[in-house]
């Protein structure tokens, strides 16, 4: 679809007044105007790639992430949703420039706010709604698990069960293209990328070593979607004993 009929669905969208993904949680989902450009080609090639989806493989994924749309909303306001979704999770929204993950955590909550996108949905959840509380039992039970469970397992025995979940749960997965960093810098290219290819055949693949942890770092795409979800789910967050653990995020 060229640009231009892209450009013509934004009054829709704009009439109907759905949430930003950022400003989404699954207790509260104020109405707010959407934020994308549809003057960037980067939001033209997106909405190309979200298309072709059925609405059930989208409602899908945006369900994945904690998003779920409304049933006033038509198929076409649904994937514009999806694409605002993608767009800021892989920090593509037009002024925002993706913020380089640090190389040490200050805190057990800091790490995995940066390395679980599950988890960091949840707690930004509960501070869009200003709910200190909550936060400040999901700060303490990442810190000390057992402390946490001794003070707040009846009050708040459904969100510890909710930090549990998010805490394991794979990052998902919309692309075949992953972003990843914390295979050995000894691997070397070759040996990276063979390692990937065993779960199936690659289409591109870049990578070169982190300038401050003996580990690579890099991009690859997959000939299809599947074999990157394979990826992730067998890798992601694997400790590999270089003082960081792998990271596999889609992009």
């Amino acid at each position: 679809m060229k640009l231009s009929v892209i450009v013509g669905f934004a009054s829709i969208a704009a009439s109907s007044a759905w949430v930003p993904v950022s400003s989404m949680t699954r207790a509260s989902r104020t109405a707010l105007p959407m934020a994308i450009d549809y003057n960037d080609p980067v939001v033209a090639a997106e909405f190309a790639n979200v298309q072709p989806l059925t609405y059930e493989e989208v409602e899908a994924e945006l369900q994945e992430c904690g998003v779920r749309p409304s049933a006033a909303m038509n198929e076409m306001e649904v994937k514009l949703m999806l694409v605002e979704m993608r767009m800021r999770l892989s920090g593509k929204m037009s002024g925002e420039e993706p913020k380089k993950q640090p190389t040490k955590f200050s805190s057990k909550l800091e790490e995995a706010l940066w390395t679980k996108p599950v988890f960091a949905d949840l707690y930004n959840g509960f501070k869009e709604k200003d709910d200190h509380n909550s936060m400040n039992v999901i700060a303490e039970y990442l810190n000390d698990p057992k402390m946490a469970r001794t003070r707040y397992e009846k009050t708040y025995k459904g969100l510890i069960r909710k930090i549990d979940k998010a805490m394991t749960a794979p990052p998902p997965v919309n692309s075949p293209t992953l972003q990843f960093s914390g295979f050995p810098a000894n691997m070397g290219e070759a040996g990276c990328k063979m390692t990937l290819e065993s779960l199936g055949a690659i289409a591109d693949f870049e990578c070169a070593e982190d300038s401050d942890f003996p580990v690579l770092t890099g991009k690859v795409t997959f000939e299809d979607i599947e074999s990157a979800k394979k990826a992730v789910a067998q890798y992601h967050g694997m400790d590999m004993g270089m003082g960081t653990s792998l990271q596999l995020v889609s992009v």
